[in-house]
């Protein structure tokens, strides 16, 4: 019972002491383990899909992929602010104030995904259609969303749980959450579409029970463990919500821009018929497997510049954005050598052939040796997100999502088809990828007080401080 209490009560900032890059690689690698996980499980969902033998079937679930990215997006925008808060309100020693902005970003995030999951739903075939989704692919699109849209707002929490068990530094248990779902779905999925015969509706249904275990999961580390999601009193509930606002809106604006950018390379494969369109989504599957990490690494950095940030440690926030950036270049580099290797016996996992075997050759040859300026881009983000910034991050991601993607991926098409249009996506993440990284690295030096003072001072900032009474936050 006493260690339990320990456990809890333990909000001691852990970030803002030892080594930067051990931090990043320790929340980095337990992150990732779960994440992979869950993207397994939709790389499997697919695979599954795929040996039902109806090409109409794997590129109904791309059309629904990239609209259900757009809710989950949206859910991620949601909880880079209340990790983002937490995390520089346990730096600056204040538990009670962490607390109360939990559990203020639990009920802003349970109103928001439930009311942009509804819009969706009530729009299902329109927004599939302005995809390019036609006949019987259309039609399982829709069918799948409509089982999977009503479980969205069970994701967001559990990914919100998650965020704040990275917050308070807890990485083994923010693993267990998105592994423990990974897992209710890898043996729910072949029990519902092969067992029940239940093909994409099956998938739909295991995706929703994994939803759930999620949740449960999530609520016991995060509520009953750290307790880190306290009811708020109505009187700071305006204040809270105003600063979750001021990081949670420009962040769900940047990681919405992620699935436009997708929607208008579908848009622009499209044309090329469902052959291409299962190899774009069957290469829609590889990146998170394969980048999975990268992904991970962006959310588990954030804690580490936000709980330094709050400490007044800009040196160490520096430090370990640079950390950052290190393990990107030699992640990327070794998993672009794998898919080179396995570029063939991915073919014939999914028994692609023609356009669809065409684009996945081509992005485990050259495409996926772009991440690495993706990467770039996502940590650069997370620290213009928990340094004061995040207007900046949603300049990049809409400037790479638009004219980073509309003019390449259109002189692509016309250049190469539906292989240029992959081309083109990559060189407009190069230039965004470096230009953000640049203006990061600018912004953190601003951020250091004069050299002339002996003590500490807060950083400036051109936006208001997300919270202003309580413990400074810097």
């Amino acid at each position: 019972m006493a260690t339990k209490s320990a456990d809890a009560d333990d909000a001691t900032p852990r970030f803002v002491t030892g080594s930067t890059m051990r931090h990043t690689v320790v929340m980095t690698g337990t992150a990732s383990v779960g994440l992979v996980a869950i993207f397994i499980v939709d790389f499997a969902n697919l695979f599954y899909i795929a040996q039902l033998g109806e090409t109409e079937l794997a590129a109904a679930i791309g059309y629904a992929g990239t609209l259900m990215f757009f809710v989950t997006s949206a859910a991620i925008g949601s909880t880079i602010g209340i990790t983002a808060l937490v995390s520089r309100a346990l730096g600056a020693g204040d538990l009670e104030r962490a607390r109360s902005i939990g559990g203020t970003g639990l009920i802003m995030i349970a109103a928001l995904i439930s009311l942009v999951s509804l819009v969706c739903f009530v729009f299902l075939e329109p927004l599939l259609a302005g995809l390019g989704a036609t006949g019987r692919t259309l039609e399982v699109a829709v069918g799948f969303l409509q089982i999977v849209l009503p479980s969205m707002p069970l994701l967001a929490l559990g990914m919100a749980m998650s965020g704040l068990l990275r917050a308070v530094g807890d990485a083994r248990r923010a693993m267990y959450v998105t592994l423990g779902a990974g897992v209710a779905a890898a043996i729910m999925d072949p029990i519902f579409i092969f067992g029940l015969d239940m093909g994409v509706n099956g998938a739909a249904i295991s995706t929703n029970i994994s939803r759930l275990a999620l949740l449960g999961l999530g609520v016991h580390g995060a509520l009953v463990v750290h307790k880190l999601g306290k009811w708020p009193d109505m009187s700071v509930f305006a204040e809270h919500g105003r600063a979750l606002a001021a990081i949670a809106v420009p962040a769900i604006l940047t990681n919405v821009a992620t699935p436009v950018g997708n929607a208008i390379v579908t848009r622009a494969i499209a044309p090329f018929g469902d052959d291409a369109v299962a190899g774009w989504a069957i290469v829609g599957r590889i990146i998170p497997v394969a980048f999975g990490a990268i992904f991970a690494l962006s959310g588990a950095v954030g804690p580490i510049l936000g709980q330094n940030f709050g400490a007044g440690k800009i040196d160490r926030v520096r430090r370990a954005f640079m950390d950052a950036l290190v393990l990107i270049l030699g992640y990327t580099a070794v998993v672009w050598a794998i898919l080179f290797v396995a570029r063939e016996p991915i073919v014939a996992l999914f028994d692609a052939t023609g356009d669809a075997a065409s684009l996945v050759i081509l992005f485990c040859t050259y495409v996926a040796a772009s991440f690495v300026f993706n990467g770039a881009l996502f940590v650069a983000n997370a620290s213009f997100n928990n340094l004061g910034f995040a207007t900046y991050s949603t300049v990049f991601n809409w400037g790479k999502a638009t004219i980073g993607t509309l003019p390449f991926v259109w002189l692509g098409a016309q250049w190469g088809g539906a292989a240029g249009v992959l081309i083109g996506q990559a060189i407009g993440s190069v230039v965004f990828g470096l230009a953000a990284v640049i203006t990061a690295y600018i912004t953190m030096q601003r951020l250091e007080p004069p050299k002339s003072d002996d003590h500490h001072i807060a950083p400036h900032r051109p936006e208001p401080a997300p919270f202003a009474s309580g413990k400074a936050a810097s």
